[in-house]
């Protein structure tokens, strides 16, 4: 799943560590979900909308491949 969580938190001119805090998370956990290795959980995602004040399908974008799609 792609998302836009580092174009926001850059935006606002934080890093992860900060992120992170306001998040109640570790910087490590928002390292992965900006690189796309880790999904949050659905309370996570809701908490990050909530921060950002955006929907969540606004920072989270679900599409599925090629592959995935039936031909």
């Amino acid at each position: 799943m792609e998302n836009k969580l580092e174009e926001l938190r850059k935006r606002l001119g934080m890093n992860q560590e900060e992120l992170a805090k306001a998040l109640k998370v570790s910087r490590q956990t928002v390292s992965s979900i900006e690189t796309g290795k880790y999904n949050p959980s659905l309370e996570l995602a809701f908490a990050i909308s909530d921060f950002f004040g955006k929907q969540i399908e606004e920072i989270f974008i679900y599409g599925r491949s090629g592959r995935d799609e039936k031909k």
